[in-house]
């Protein structure tokens, strides 16, 4: 008994001192929660690392950003890391909620950089490639990704086809034109599918261009012209996520014409033309078919998933309404992002695209605007302003002079020009780790688009009055197949780093084409869709082409300690466009480079904190012909034997067994330094490229038995230099103010090196009407585009001795004598005293000096600002519009006020008169201009009031785009582009004007909202 009774009070003394040392543990070991976000947007980033510094103890931020973790007592000291970031450290203390905000650490943004067929950090890349972030491409509403990209990346020119119009094409040119005849427009890359459409900006997760042929030789054949590589969202492990942006702009035409009103119109025709007589009204034409548009552009997002699945699926839809009338446009887009972990060595995904545009145009940028034909903006500047839109009868007025035309409204109302197209795009890809450090990945995609464009010319119009009105119906189906497979090994060799690439590639295109037509209808009602009710039908079209590319292609990137790196690429594409002779070519590049910054003489540096030399050298292709280009054409030819109409066929084209692709060869020399912490980056590349063995259709003689006989040949060299400089500076990051600023400048200088037989090569880029050869010249030692015609020396003055030629009356227009004929007619290029054909030269250089861009971020608290300049100096402008205006069988401009008469004689303006439509110098112009494309507030809600709403994020903001522009160009605007729709005239028709869709200035309103 005695000795149980001791036993219980040692059992509660070591109970009691067990518990005691539990209490005292438990006192310094706790949990700490709190959410990691970003400095600049204030969200949550999900996946930072949390660890207890010292220790391998730590826990990653869901999707929230938030985290939990217990810590052993309050000298903890926990570590926040990621990618992108600047690590911070922050001892627990008495804490137990710890949130931080991380800043973005310049070092390192945009680490994991995407290349063609995989990615590679920043700091190992050797070519020339620039990358544009996903909210620089959502800054304001665009209708594509491609226009959303202007002024973002050094050495990218971006231009819509036709100013604001409702689903203008945009174009895209990297590091200029690298062809005369074929396309010079980038390869678009969307998830691996490779000659994809851009899809909405809203999105894209990253974009990635490729300038050099270092980066871009792995798409070989494909090449020349630059790459952009298009990476789309995808989901994230965690909650679900719903985004919403939504905005809505109004929208005005930026600049018009100052024309002649009534009064002043029939003054300026009574000065020549004794006969006229005023119309009865005073009508501003431009004023009658411009308005104001507006855009409503909503996207919906939906996201997450777990960690063996994730999802990303998006709607985008977008409605324009012009600023002419009768001009719309609707889109919708779909996007949808699937990926799974299969097991932990077999990814897929599938990703899946579609959208339909629905564009109701109105004519503009016609190729005559000849009787019946003008399009309505340039009726508008060019109809009598004296009449009004009906006449006594109550039908739509006509010119009163000159070509007859129908008036402005009429041809914006009456012309159906409806064009809708459907688009789907998929790919599936399967991603297998065979072994460690070596996987094998394949990709399976199909497109298809369907295009379909009705056009009607009612019996009210001039074009339709004749023929009891004209329907047509043209429709397009183009499918695209594509399946690659390619194995990369990465290997760690010592102190260096190894991986190698290879695949093979195989791609189908067929495209198809029908067209319909029929004149004379009973009705304007029935329009393009009653074709059989029409009395005479238009020969009807179709066609069919296929073609096909097989690839082999590798790459070898070697790193070694940091710091010597070398690229190494090659890809043998086989084409069916091309004949057996050459129906394969191989397209081979190399690159080093050099992180000097890595160096010990400079790892010390308080001042540079990286520098990486680079310099490449390759071969890429372009094989934009036919399909088939080398073998012999024919066309219909039609003939009476006898009472029958007979069909036949002609050779137009002969067959060229040896063509071959055209090939750009290019050298790169670039450097990437960073100084001060990366606050300040600075990226220099100066680059040459000389295209070889360009494409021409050549004239051949007439004696070898065809007319006008033409053969596709390899003739010709063309040259492309320039110098691209991107500065990326973090002037300031404060706890509540930062300031960033990027800026963009490159160079491009075109020059033809050698032309087929060293002759000169005239192109006509003129309207038809205006019955002038020869507007543009392809010569040794000159750009690509330049213009091509008279100078112009003023106006005559009394008593003036003259050359002979045109006029020769004072007031008249005066051109200078450069040329002349010897007695053999050999040119002596000296004056004879007469003005003709031998006297044209190049007036004008389509090409600009340098564009340049200076974007401006700032942000203060839950304020954040864009300004956002883009600027083109040196490039002149033929300006067709200002010419016509001037010919005296039109309105004109109130230049003509200032024309020359008796008592004004004191000017360079001519006197009034009708005359030739010559092209001159008089109208080519300067067309540098400063422009503020873009302007931007927005204010984000505080996260207290966020987390009573129940969202992540709540942005409202408003944004001006084209509020200013800078130019002293006296067109409607500078940033033009006239008749460039196709491969043939793309490279050539240059810094044009004639008629075309006005470019608009916006005010945007928008929510984004995130929960």
């Amino acid at each position: 008994m005695i000795k149980q009774n001791r036993k219980k009070p040692c059992r509660k003394f070591l109970l009691g001192f067990f518990v005691l040392i539990c209490t005292v543990v438990n006192a310094q070991e706790r949990k700490v929660s709190g959410k990691v976000t970003g400095a600049s947007d204030g969200l949550g980033l999900p996946g930072v690392n949390v660890v207890i510094d010292g220790t391998t103890t730590g826990v990653t931020t869901d999707w929230d950003g938030l985290y939990e973790i217990t810590v052993p007592d309050g000298n903890a000291v926990l570590k926040f890391s990621y990618i992108g970031f600047i690590t911070k450290k922050i001892t627990v203390g008495d804490q137990q909620e710890v949130n931080v905000a991380l800043e973005e650490d310049v070092s390192k943004l945009d680490e994991v950089v995407v290349i063609g067929y995989g990615s590679q950090k920043k700091s190992d890349i050797t070519g020339s490639v620039s990358s544009v972030k996903s909210e620089e491409l959502a800054a304001y509403p665009a209708l594509s990704a491609e226009q959303a990209l202007q002024g973002r990346a050094a050495g990218v020119a971006v231009q819509s086809n036709n100013g604001g119009e409702p689903g203008a094409p945009i174009k895209v040119r990297i590091r200029g034109g690298t062809s005369i005849n074929a396309s010079s427009d980038a390869l678009i890359v969307v998830d691996g599918f490779v000659g994809a459409s851009m899809p909405p900006p809203e999105d894209i997760a990253s974009m990635e261009i490729l300038k050099d042929a270092s980066a871009t030789a792995i798409y070989g054949s494909r090449g020349s012209n630059g790459v952009i590589l298009v990476t789309t969202k995808k989901g994230r492990p965690g909650k679900a996520t719903i985004e919403l942006n939504s905005s809505y702009s109004v929208q005005e035409v930026n600049n018009s014409l100052d024309l002649l009103d009534a009064g002043q119109f029939a003054a300026y025709r009574a000065s020549y033309s004794e006969n006229y007589t005023q119309g009865p009204a005073n009508t501003d034409w431009q004023d009658r078919i411009y308005h104001t548009g507006s855009i409503s552009s909503h996207q919906l997002s939906f996201s997450g998933g777990g960690e063996t699945a994730r999802y990303y699926i998006s709607g985008t839809f977008y409605d324009q309404e012009g600023v002419i009338i009768n001009s719309d446009m609707e889109r919708f887009s779909f996007l949808s992002n699937i990926d799974l972990d299969v097991t932990e060595k077999l990814k897929v995904g599938l990703n899946m695209f579609g959208r339909r545009n629905s564009v109701n145009g109105i004519i503009s940028q016609v190729g005559s605007g000849g009787a019946g034909a003008a399009g309505v903006v340039s009726s508008a500047y060019r109809f009598a302003p004296d009449l009004g839109i009906y006449d006594q009868n109550g039908d739509y007025t006509i010119n009163s002079l000159g070509d007859d035309i129908d008036n402005p409204v009429a041809t914006a109302r009456e012309n159906v020009n409806e064009r809708v197209s459907d688009l789907y795009r998929t790919n599936f890809y399967a991603d297998y780790t065979i072994l460690e450090g070596l996987s094998f990945k394949t990709t399976f995609g199909y497109s298809t688009s369907n295009n379909t464009t009705g056009t009607f010319r009612p019996t009210t119009l001039i074009a339709g009055a004749g023929v009891g009105g004209e329907a047509t119906i043209r429709t397009s189906k183009s499918t695209n197949l594509l399946s690659e497979n390619y194995l990369t090994y990465k290997r760690d060799i010592g102190k260096g780093a190894l991986t190698v690439m290879g695949g093979y590639s195989y791609q189908k295109n067929k495209s198809e084409s029908t067209f319909a037509g029929a004149r004379g209808f009973v009705s304007n009602s029935v329009s393009y869709r009653n074709l059989d009710g029409g009395s005479v039908f238009l020969p009807p079209e179709s066609s069919l082409t296929e073609r096909e590319l097989i690839s082999v292609f590798g790459r070898i990137n070697f790193e070694y300690d940091d710091r010597y790196l070398l690229t190494l690429t090659g890809r043998r594409d086989g084409s069916s466009a091309f004949s057996k002779n050459n129906k394969y070519a191989f397209f081979p590049s190399g690159a080093i480079g050099w992180n000097m910054g890595n160096e010990e003489f400079l790892k010390e540096s308080r001042t540079i904190s990286n520098w990486k030399w680079r310099a490449s050298y390759g071969v890429t292709g372009n094989p934009s012909i036919p399909a088939y280009g080398t073998l012999a054409r024919f066309s219909e030819i039609y003939s009476v034997i006898g009472d029958a109409l007979t069909n036949g066929v002609a050779i137009t084209v002969l067959a060229n067994d040896n063509l071959k692709w055209e090939s750009s060869y290019q050298a790169n020399f670039g450097v990437d330094i960073g100084l001060f912490d990366n606050r300040l980056n600075l990226t220099v590349d100066y680059y040459n490229i000389e295209t070889r063995d360009l494409l021409f259709a050549r004239p051949l003689p007439e004696y070898i038995g065809l007319a006008n006989p033409v053969q596709i040949q390899n003739i010709g060299v063309l040259e492309n230099k320039g110098v691209e400089v991107t500065i990326s500076s973090r002037n300031i990051s404060a706890e509540n103010f930062t300031w960033n600023t990027d800026f963009n400048f490159s160079t491009n200088k075109n020059k033809v090196k050698k032309l087929p037989d060293g002759e000169d090569i005239f192109i006509n880029s003129s309207p038809g009407h205006f019955l002038q050869p020869n507007s543009q010249i392809l010569r040794e030692g000159e750009p690509v585009g330049a213009f091509y015609g008279y100078v112009y020396d003023g106006v005559i003055r009394e008593g003036q001795n003259v050359p002979e030629g045109f006029e020769d009356q004072p007031g008249g227009e005066l051109f200078r004598d450069i040329d002349g004929r010897d007695a053999n007619g050999e040119l002596t290029g000296m004056p004879d005293g007469m003005i003709n054909s031998d006297d044209k030269t190049i007036i004008g250089d389509p090409n600009p000096d340098f564009i340049t861009s200076l974007n401006n971020t700032f942000a203060y608290k839950d304020f954040d600002l864009n300004v956002f300049f883009l600027a083109s100096v040196g490039g002149d402008i033929l300006n067709y519009t200002l010419l016509e205006l001037a010919s005296g069988d039109s309105n004109a401009t109130t230049e003509v006020l200032d024309a020359w008469t008796p008592g004004n004689t004191d000017t360079d303006v001519p006197a009034a008169a009708v005359r030739e439509k010559r092209i001159t110098s008089r109208f080519v112009y300067d067309g540098s201009y400063v422009r503020l494309k873009n302007l931007s507030l927005g204010y984000s809600l505080p996260e207290k009031v966020l987390e009573k709403l129940g969202f992540e994020k709540i942005r409202f903001y408003i944004s001006g785009q084209n509020l200013l522009t800078f130019t002293d160009y006296p067109g409607a605007d500078p940033e033009v582009n006239y008749r460039n729709d196709n491969d043939e005239r793309s490279n050539t028709f240059l810094g044009l004007d004639y008629g075309s869709y006005p470019n608009v200035r916006s005010l945007t309103m928008g929510v984004n909202l995130k929960f």
